[in-house]
């Protein structure tokens, strides 16, 4: 289609920008991967070590030094970093614990989001709009201003160190950007079919569970994925509502790896990489359904 099309200054010149943005935005992953796989050694200079993390000798039994390389691929591929990570810092239960919360926040999230849309879209009652702004109100606060009184709660209900102490507090700031993308879907679906369903013997319950909830499944992507990003991350809530070690979630695991007086910054790198890969999977599986979704809901809110 573009076979005539000149190669301009340009068009040359943009697409240098192009690859040098991509290039920034690649770096930093690229960085965390070979990070994870050295050691203190290599990355701050020291003496070469083999994969067992034994130092090698020269001919004269002397050791070898070895240049700083924080930045370059491994000279020894130090996989045995990733084990050491999971067995070590407890990495496996509290990747177990970040996943409990967010599939029980997207859960939440969902069903509350697509019942609250339905309500302030396809049913009729004095206070509606009123009530749709005062969800959009929720997009304002940021989630990290709310700590103390939410903390108080927590507290007075007893339901600090528990998986609710996160989950909560997840869904329902996620509620507010879940409604928002849900209008966008929800406002596309013709009411005809809200009709032919109430002419068939279906109420309300009928309407929303057998027509417009199989017909919000794009949206079921979306409000998940941004829901997960949301929460799968977070760490100063994960820090102060959960103090005991079978409930914290991925962040609060890495950040226990820092040690007081030394830390073994390779484990540490394949704990980042732990963390980001189902970040990073799912969302270039998933992104044109995140790009759609947030279209949808700016055109429609």
């Amino acid at each position: 289609m573009n076979e005539n099309r000149k190669l301009t200054p340009s068009l040359v010149l943009i697409h240098i920008l192009l690859i040098i943005l991509v290039v920034i935005n690649l770096f930093p992953l690229y960085w965390m991967m070979t990070f994870s796989l050295k050691d203190n050694d290599e990355i701050f200079g020291g003496y070469l070590k083999d994969s067992s993390g034994a130092v090698v000798l020269d001919e004269n039994g002397d050791k070898i030094p070895v240049e700083r390389n924080m930045i370059g691929l491994p000279r020894t591929w130090r996989w045995n970093n990733y084990p050491k990570a999971l067995n070590t810092g407890n990495m496996g239960r509290y990747f177990l614990n970040s996943l409990i919360v967010a599939v029980a926040a997207i859960a939440i999230t969902l069903i509350a989001a697509f019942m609250a849309t339905y309500a302030m879209t396809r049913l009729v009652w004095k206070g509606r709009k009123a009530m749709n702004k005062f969800f959009m109100l929720g997009l304002t606060i940021p989630i990290h201003a709310a700590l103390v009184p939410v903390f108080m709660i927590l507290s007075r209900l007893k339901l600090l160190d528990t998986y609710i102490a996160l989950i909560v507090p997840y869904a329902a700031f996620s509620l507010s950007m879940g409604i928002l993308i849900s209008i966008g879907f929800m406002g596309d679906i013709p009411y005809d079919l809200d009709e032919a369903a109430f002419l068939d013997g279906c109420g309300v319950w009928g309407i929303f569970g057998r027509v417009i909830a199989p017909l919000m499944i794009p949206a079921t992507s979306t409000v998940g994925i941004y829901t997960f990003l949301q929460c799968w991350n977070e760490l100063l809530f994960a820090t102060i509502f959960v103090s005991k070690g079978q409930y914290k979630t991925l962040p609060v695991g890495v950040q226990q790896l820092f040690g007081q007086y030394t830390t073994d910054w390779g484990p540490i790198g394949a704990a980042l990489a732990i963390a980001t890969i189902p970040t990073m999977i799912v969302y270039i599986l998933l992104s044109k359904r995140i790009q759609a979704g947030f279209i949808a809901g700016a055109v429609k809110g």
